[in-house]
């Protein structure tokens, strides 16, 4: 079989890490290879590497047999490498058509684009691949599902034969799993080579045709795919056993810790995206959203918090309304927060870990006071969070950039427990970490309502909303339109509420 990709030796230190350790990776042509690996095992560095993003120490890589050098990923580009990044990279305010030449435009005279010639030579890359999509939509309109095509159509109207997708079903409905997956074996039958990297190991059994686990920087294993498991799997990527999210047992109580009375919120624009939400949550209970991204999620989660204004209706804290409270007062009243994106709103990624430790409590002891941080206290309390949680760095003084996400991500999870909330809304909670991290966070949330902590759960891993959840209710168009008991419903199902199918199909409430 012809090698499409074949990197022999490749190794990158960054200071007081090695990333990639004397890595070896071959991907034939024509094949869906899956890079698989906990946080900080090197995919993410490798794949970046193999796309022109850094360069490496040492190690040589070959593309169709030539061996190449790349600077950026122009030249990967030219080498028919595309890279579909797991945050897509488009313009809502423009056009398919738009965003898929964007960078790239034919012209006429030299000046002028055209649009003619670009519009045929995409419906071309669309229909030989078969991606089917309106070129002239707009992208803000767009399904999450349909995003992630136009993502993948730029790369190939770019010439790229050999994909790289990057964790591509971490914000899809299982219903848009399976049409990506379908895109993916046209691609596959197109003559495409696909690396894809994931987390979900039973996503990986089931589209790949060879996979390549990487731990600590180095290459473990690669292997054909017949008759893997994902116990082996787990165990050759963490040494333990794949973790499950499964709560038998009942904790709710009849106390009312946190209520959304006729809530709603407007975004920036003045629209309003939140609609008349009625909302319990009990001690001892924890309520899963599901909802696909964009259905006002993230809005609602930003009027708890307080970040958002509401336009209508309130919020009640164990009985007392706090819809005009201040953050701070919030956090002081005992509302934790795990925020979705942990770079840009849970860490001082420059800072050292005692002083990301002590975010959104440092008014407080053992952090300090009103007027005064207490950094022996913020230490001694990071300590007991790097232990409790394990964190493992080789110490407290180091910037919070130098972890791995997994470590990042309980810190943040230590961070937010150690208060002694009443209340936590936790927002993708386990979202790009690996088996391992994603094992000790639930064991962390589970403990956390074992002692009485109300959550309120936001996941796309609906495995996770199913199995952490005592209820789960369905977010579609800014408004609740489902509750469903997680003993009762399937993954799919939750997809079909999701994308409003099973309302469509006349599906009770």
């Amino acid at each position: 079989m012809a090698v499409a990709i074949q990197l022999s030796g490749i190794t990158k230190r960054f200071p007081g890490v090695v990333a990639n350790d004397d890595v070896n990776l071959t991907v034939e042509k024509g094949e869906i290879h899956a890079i698989c690996g906990e946080n900080g095992a090197g995919k993410s560095t490798l794949m970046k590497i193999l796309y022109g993003m850094q360069p490496a120490d040492e190690g040589t890589m070959k593309v169709n047999g030539e061996v190449v050098e790349f600077t950026s990923p122009n030249d990967a580009i030219d080498r028919g490498i595309g890279m579909v990044h797991q945050h897509f990279m488009l313009a809502d305010q423009l056009t398919v058509l738009e965003n898929v030449i964007l960078g790239a435009e034919p012209t006429v005279g030299g000046s002028r684009i055209n649009f003619r010639e670009a519009e045929t030579h995409l419906s071309e890359v669309a229909e030989e691949y078969g991606l089917t999509i309106d070129v002239n939509q707009m992208v803000e309109s767009l399904e999450v599902g349909e995003r992630q095509r136009v993502e993948i159509i730029k790369v190939l109207y770019r010439g790229a034969e050999i994909l790289i997708l990057d964790e591509p079903t971490a914000v899809l409905v299982p219903q848009e799993v399976e049409a990506l997956f379908d895109n993916m074996r046209e691609l596959k039958a197109s003559g495409a080579t696909i690396l894809f990297i994931d987390h979900k190991l039973d996503e990986v059994l089931e589209i790949s045709d060879s996979i390549t686990v990487l731990r600590h920087g180095k290459t473990v294993a690669t292997m054909k795919n017949d008759g893997i498991t994902a116990h082996d799997l787990a165990e050759l990527m963490v040494g333990s056993e794949l973790p499950t999210p499964d709560t038998s047992e009942s904790t709710v109580t009849d106390e009312v810790a946190l209520e959304l009375r006729e809530l709603a919120v407007r975004n920036e624009d003045g629209r309003q995206v939140v609609h008349d939400i009625n909302l319990r949550i009990h001690r001892g209970e924890i309520v899963g959203i599901a909802g696909v991204e964009g259905n006002g999620q993230g809005e609602l989660v930003d009027a708890i918090i307080g970040t958002a204004d509401i336009s209508n209706g309130w919020i009640e804290f164990h009985g007392r309304e706090i819809t005009n409270d201040s953050v701070r007062k919030r956090r002081e009243a005992g509302l934790a927060y795990v925020p979705e994106d942990r770079h840009h709103e849970g860490l001082l990624l420059s800072s050292p870990l005692w002083e990301n430790a002590a975010l959104g409590h440092q008014t407080q002891a053992p952090f300090g006071s009103t007027w005064w941080l207490d950094r022996s206290g913020a230490r001694e309390q990071t300590e007991r969070i790097r232990e409790q949680f394990d964190v493992r760095t080789p110490n407290i003084d180091v910037s919070a950039h130098a972890l791995s996400g997994g470590n990042q991500q309980k810190l943040i999870i230590g961070r937010e427990l150690t208060s002694n909330p009443e209340v936590l809304v936790a927002a993708h909670p386990t979202r790009g970490i690996d088996v391992g991290a994603q094992a000790a966070v639930w064991d962390d949330i589970r403990a956390a309502r074992r002692n009485g902590l109300a959550t309120l759960l936001i996941s796309a891993d609906l495995d996770e909303l199913i199995g952490l959840s005592d209820a789960i209710v369905v977010m579609l168009r800014g408004e609740l339109v489902a509750t469903l008991s997680p003993n009762e419903v399937t993954p799919r199902d939750l997809g079909a509420y999701m994308t409003g199918a099973a309302l469509q199909n006349g599906s009770a409430r």
